[in-house]
């Protein structure tokens, strides 16, 4: 039951990238987020919905145009922290980014986010 939640909360985060409307991001986000979430990101620590909402945003409005964000993996959950890979990419085989984002889960909701963005070179 624990990671069908988790994998609910993850999922409804990612389709607000997706949204067929920018008036749908919020509820989206509400749905599967807490209102305190904090968010570790490329840009740095933020927190709260609303800064969560302008990074979604700021994605949705990628310069290549608006592009498609999926889980590409399983997520795995090690008690109430869960990681899972993602894709972004763009419309007309434009830039495409992947990474994991760690999250922490609170009443069955994301309390934390924390972005990996790119690969982790091979060590050596």
């Amino acid at each position: 039951m624990q990671e069908e939640t988790a994998e609910s909360a993850i999922d409804t985060f990612l389709s607000a990238f997706n949204a067929s409307d920018d008036s749908y991001v919020t509820a989206l986000l509400a749905q599967a987020l807490t209102p305190d979430v904090v968010l570790f990101g490329p840009l740095g620590r933020s927190e709260g919905l609303a800064a969560v909402e302008r990074f979604v945003r700021d994605i949705r409005s990628h310069p290549a145009g608006t592009g498609t964000m999926v889980r590409a993996s399983e997520v795995d959950l090690p008690g109430e922290w869960a990681r899972y890979r993602w894709v972004f990419t763009t419309p007309a085989g434009g830039p495409r980014l992947a990474g994991t984002d760690v999250v922490h889960l609170r009443r069955g909701q994301i309390d934390q986010i924390v972005v990996f963005a790119g690969e982790i070179k091979p060590a050596g």
